[in-house]
């Protein structure tokens, strides 16, 4: 039984859920003050409404506050486009543009030469020497 619960623990997914987890919560916060510090400040600007929370209708006895489920979403879309736009899109565009260089040929930055790409990378300069008539006399 405590066999099962140390290889359970020691799987690398639990520790990329745990750091996953750390990391989000560290995100969270900082998406939150993005939202509360720059969105919301501009939404008001727009709106001109202090809470949202007071817009409500009486049908019969019950009460519906329809004005917090409209905050939540706009919330919602703020945080979204906040995450969209901050973070996604940059490293969405980043991504492409490392995939490209790959595509052409050159080497990633972050990737180490390894004696097989450099081995390949002369083979491919000694064929191209051969092709375009390396034929001296």
């Amino acid at each position: 039984m405590i066999k099962g619960f140390k290889e359970f623990i020691m799987r690398g997914n639990v520790i990329d859920l745990a750091v996953a987890v750390v990391i989000g919560a560290a995100f969270t916060s900082v998406v939150n003050a993005i939202v509360e510090g720059l969105i919301n400040p501009l939404i008001s600007l727009l709106f001109k409404a202090e809470s949202l929370d007071s817009l409500t209708f009486q049908l019969g006895t019950a009460t519906f506050a329809y004005g917090s489920i409209i905050g939540s979403v706009i919330s919602f879309l703020a945080v979204a486009a906040v995450v969209y736009f901050v973070f996604v899109m940059p490293m969405n565009h980043f991504k492409e543009r490392a995939e490209a260089k790959r595509k052409a040929g050159q080497p990633d930055p972050e990737e180490p030469e390894t004696e097989l790409t450099m081995l390949a990378q002369i083979r491919d300069l000694l064929a191209e020497r051969g092709s375009t008539g390396a034929h001296r006399e």
